[in-house]
């Protein structure tokens, strides 16, 4: 099936459901012991999964004071295989509104997808739940799904790509909005597909058939 995947744990939660997931696909897994284990050159990862949960500055002053942060550039800088999940996929934008400037000081993101995150403009904020998701023709991520497929999503902000091109799949909740993203081996997903039953396992098992 695929060469052991690496799980980034940066103190976010909803690891222990992913880690579940993986053993039911049978893919190997373990979480990463530090940064430096995801050298492209002498990783013993074949894949990369970033999942987790939280505010956009902290998490993101959590992988910068890791070392994460330049790790993860350089792993996708490589074009190896890497799945963003929830704020794993909001990580990798410019900016989010859910981090605004303090004293004149922006929080950045990874900046690996050009765009910003934003914050769902309606009164019934967050999105808790259930929701279809429209796959883009040609993701390898959707293959073999239905095209309205229903995943579990909590979230109170979305991402934004300037270009379009990036989406690989979308959902309504006040707006339509991107909910995946893939570029090469760069995949992530709004949604927690370990937590979306039977359709959530056939996007991972997807992603590791890459």
């Amino acid at each position: 099936m695929s060469g052991m995947a690496g799980v980034i744990d940066y103190g976010a939660g909803n690891l222990g459901s992913v880690m579940n997931a993986l053993r039911r696909l049978s893919i190997p897994a373990r979480f990463a012991s530090g940064p430096e284990e995801l050298s492209p050159a002498a990783s013993p990862f074949e894949r990369i999964i970033f999942p987790g949960d939280g505010h956009f500055a902290t998490a993101m002053a959590s992988l910068e004071q890791s070392g994460y942060a330049a790790a993860i550039r350089d792993w996708i800088a490589a074009d190896r295989p890497f799945l963003g999940i929830c704020i794993g996929l909001q990580l990798l934008f410019d900016s989010s509104e859910e981090a605004p400037p303090v004293n004149g000081k922006k929080t950045r993101g990874l900046g690996l997808v050009p765009g910003a995150v934003r914050r769902f403009p309606g009164r019934k904020v967050p999105q808790i739940g259930w929701n279809q998701t429209l796959p883009r023709p040609g993701s390898k991520l959707f293959q073999g799904l239905p095209e309205n497929t229903f995943f579990y999503y909590i979230h109170s902000y979305y991402a934004a790509p300037d270009n379009p091109a990036a989406t690989a799949a979308e959902a309504d909740y006040y707006l339509r909005y991107c909910s995946a993203v893939e570029r090469g081996a760069l995949a992530a997903v709004q949604f927690h597909p370990e937590k979306s039953g039977a359709a959530g396992l056939r996007l991972l098992e997807n992603w590791a058939s890459v």
